[in-house]
């Protein structure tokens, strides 16, 4: 977990394409400028930043059930749950289940829990808009290689 470029997910654990659900791990690092803020004395993981880290995990999901064909964009978060505070070096357990996906937009439902006790939940709206319309289809795929969605898909038996 890289929290200054927000890049929240280090590893896909498992991808199930027929049951459109992804699981990923992440560490929260012992140190970061994040907690020099947030709080002093008491570093926590901003709330927001766990939110980004399902949206990202639903974003992986997306990507996975679509064969890449179309990039995901958070648009809206329904029904956050905070449940706990998350310190430095958690292990979060990051879990996204693809709900719906058509017409431009995803609904997943995603959760973290770190140590099996509930972090925090949510339902992410996404929309997806074509690479052909989003330059960033290289970028996207690079990263989905760092961190084994690559490899995830292909345990499935599917070309990414």
């Amino acid at each position: 977990m890289l929290l200054e470029y927000f890049q929240m997910i280090d590893r896909i654990e498992a991808v199930d394409l027929q049951k459109a659900t992804l699981r990923a791990r992440s560490v929260v690092p012992a140190k970061s400028p994040v907690f020099e803020g947030h709080f002093p004395g008491m570093p926590l993981v901003p709330g927001v930043l766990l939110i980004e880290t399902m949206a990202q995990a639903s974003g992986m999901l997306v990507l996975a059930a679509t064969n890449f064909a179309a990039m995901p964009f958070l648009m809206s978060v329904d029904g956050a749950k905070m449940r706990t505070f998350v310190e430095p070096e958690a292990v979060l357990d990051i879990e996204a289940f693809l709900e719906h996906d058509g017409s431009g937009f995803a609904v997943t439902k995603a959760k973290i829990t770190s140590g099996g006790k509930k972090v925090c939940d949510a339902q992410l709206k996404l929309r997806t808009m074509p690479f052909s319309e989003v330059p960033l289809g290289d970028i996207v795929k690079k990263r989905a290689g760092e961190v084994g969605l690559l490899d995830a898909i292909a345990a499935q038996g599917v070309n990414g």
